[in-house]
């Protein structure tokens, strides 16, 4: 079976790398352009590129892909059986998709409908889901709305991150992507058929209109609201790590955490007894409020219910450590109040 294979991301690369260890012949990879990072603007190559120059593919860049008549008259020349989509950040137009004889499959990091959009995996952790998947689709011109091929759900652990989530996903993605494959491929090819007999043929099922969105994150997010409650403000940590990171200020200088723990009055109250006594400050403390900066005790700041003890840190034009090596080096105190 000939694929043309598209996409970006490491989160890509991973499918691609199965279906090229799977023995199907890839045409071409589709992949967006180099782009200037770091302070010298070195022009860096997306882990798909990366994958497919060590594989010796064929390659293509385009900016744009929509009103692109010389790319898609190309992608027609290669007469691709597949195309594979993953990851890849661009709208496909219809013309596109109906390039391949046997459709345009998507790998979606969610189980669809929930979470139609660019960062499904952002949001289950930003929610606080318990569990989340891999939905492999045939691709129409929906966001993320097209006839689901298969699906596999996995638990979400109570202290993961995004960047955690998202290394297991797509590993989990490269391998459904595969497994589809292979059903596609055990279709009869001596017969022409219709796009709709082969979803038949592999079991393909329509989406419900019960879904939900997961839109691409903005900056405005990160802003840490300790009037919150120490869960939400846990998940909004982890949900951006490593992203972007979560972040508050402390007088003029912004923080941003990178790992912290959920803790409740009750848990407070146990964990230090001299709270107990002044049990109406836990009560009616402002949120935002430092309880403790301690080297021995730690961090911990005020929330809607409780607080939320802070495990890893990065100060302003610093890197990220440990709380300990944090209070180290920096004399903050018991009182202060972050933003």
């Amino acid at each position: 079976m000939k694929i043309v294979f598209m996409g970006t991301p490491d989160f890509a690369k991973e499918s691609l790398e199965a279906i090229y260890n799977a023995g199907y012949d890839i045409l071409a990879v589709v992949t967006n352009p180099d782009k200037p990072k770091g302070r010298g603007l070195k022009m860096i190559s997306s882990p798909v590129k990366e994958y497919a120059v060590e594989k010796k593919l064929k390659i293509y860049q385009p900016l744009k892909i929509r009103n692109n008549t010389e790319f898609i008259e190309e992608l027609k020349q290669l007469k691709p059986d597949v195309l594979c989509v993953v990851a890849y950040g661009k709208i496909l137009p219809k013309e596109v998709l109906n390039i391949p004889k046997y459709g345009a499959i998507n790998v979606h990091g969610s189980l669809l409908p929930k979470y139609r959009g660019a960062a499904p995996i952002q949001w289950a952790v930003l929610n606080g889901d318990k569990t989340t998947g891999i939905t492999t689709m045939f691709m129409d011109e929906g966001m993320d709305t097209g006839d689901m091929i298969l699906k596999e759900e996995v638990e979400i652990g109570e202290n993961e991150t995004t960047g955690e989530l998202w290394e297991r996903l797509s590993k989990l993605g490269a391998k459904l992507l595969v497994s589809t494959l292979e059903k596609i491929d055990k279709i009869d090819k001596k017969e022409n058929k219709t796009l709709e007999e082969i979803k038949k043929e592999v079991n393909a099922k329509k989406q419900s209109d019960d879904y939900t969105l997961a839109p691409m994150l903005n900056k405005e997010i990160s802003k840490i609201d300790f009037s919150k409650s120490s869960n939400e403000i846990k998940n909004l940590v982890r949900g951006l790590n490593p992203i972007m990171g979560a972040y508050t200020r402390l007088g003029n200088k912004k923080i941003k955490f990178w790992k912290v723990e959920a803790i409740s009055n009750e848990q407070l109250e146990k964990s230090f007894p001299e709270l107990k006594e002044y049990e109406y400050r836990l009560k009616n403390i402002e949120p935002g409020t430092i309880l403790f900066a301690d080297k021995k005790k730690g961090l911990y700041i005020k929330t809607k219910d409780g607080a939320i003890e802070v495990l890893e840190i990065q100060g302003e034009n610093s890197k990220k450590m440990d709380i300990k090596s944090f209070l180290n080096g920096n004399n903050i105190h018991a009182g202060e109040i972050f933003e």
